[in-house]
């Protein structure tokens, strides 16, 4: 049996992006709720637990975010990002698994961004290990957007099980030190034209 590294490894070995179920050419639904925050961006750290080859990672650093921490657990797909975008001296790319304990010395960060990540991790002590490493490397008075698949949304993607979410589930995952910012469904349309039924959630840490 594969291990997961190997599973997305392979997929962003034999897949273009337009191939990929999740590959989002436009990115202005994230953007949208980016806009809510209050923040400036050469002053602000943004982490991508799963940045595979997204147009979000080049788009954010089009627009002057200086201080990007790219993370994927497929170097491939770490590979692929690096290639095409040029100026990334600055970015600080990693390559872990979001589940399992990251090293203590990574940088907290101001805004956590999940797009179709979490849904991925099904056993409970990844889930648990997930939110563990969101709630340690998120400053204080920092922001998570997490978009996965909603309960509405199929049971599998990338020939892997999901764990779909509602926004009760994840404000409860995260605990009474988040407060919900804003929240809404949202319906994804893959490369292929398929409909996918997403929740965006947006969160702030609480400075208390």
């Amino acid at each position: 049996m594969s291990t997961l590294k190997q599973h997305w490894n392979k997929i962003f070995v034999n897949k273009s992006d337009a191939e990929l179920g999740w590959y989002e050419r436009d990115v202005s639904q994230t953007l949208k709720f980016l806009d809510l925050i209050p923040h400036k961006p050469n002053e602000t750290k943004i982490f991508l637990p799963g940045a595979g080859t997204s147009v979000l990672a080049e788009i954010l650093n089009e627009k002057g975010y200086n201080k990007l921490i790219l993370n994927d657990i497929s170097d491939e797909a770490i590979s692929k990002l690096k290639n095409r975008i040029a100026d990334s001296n600055h970015i600080l790319w990693l390559n872990y698994d979001i589940s399992k304990p990251v090293p203590p010395d990574l940088p907290q960060v101001d805004i956590w961004i999940d797009r179709a990540v979490l849904h991925f991790l099904i056993i409970e002590k990844e889930i648990a290990g997930y939110f563990e490493n969101l709630k340690s490397l998120l400053k204080k008075d920092g922001y998570v957007l997490l978009a996965e698949f909603s309960l509405l949304g199929a049971p599998k993607c990338a020939g892997l099980e999901l764990h779909r979410y509602s926004v009760q589930e994840m404000s409860e995952r995260l605990g009474n030190e988040f407060s919900l910012i804003e929240h809404e469904e949202y319906i994804y349309t893959t490369p292929s034209g398929g409909k996918r039924p997403y929740i965006y959630a947006l969160f702030k840490k609480n400075s208390g």
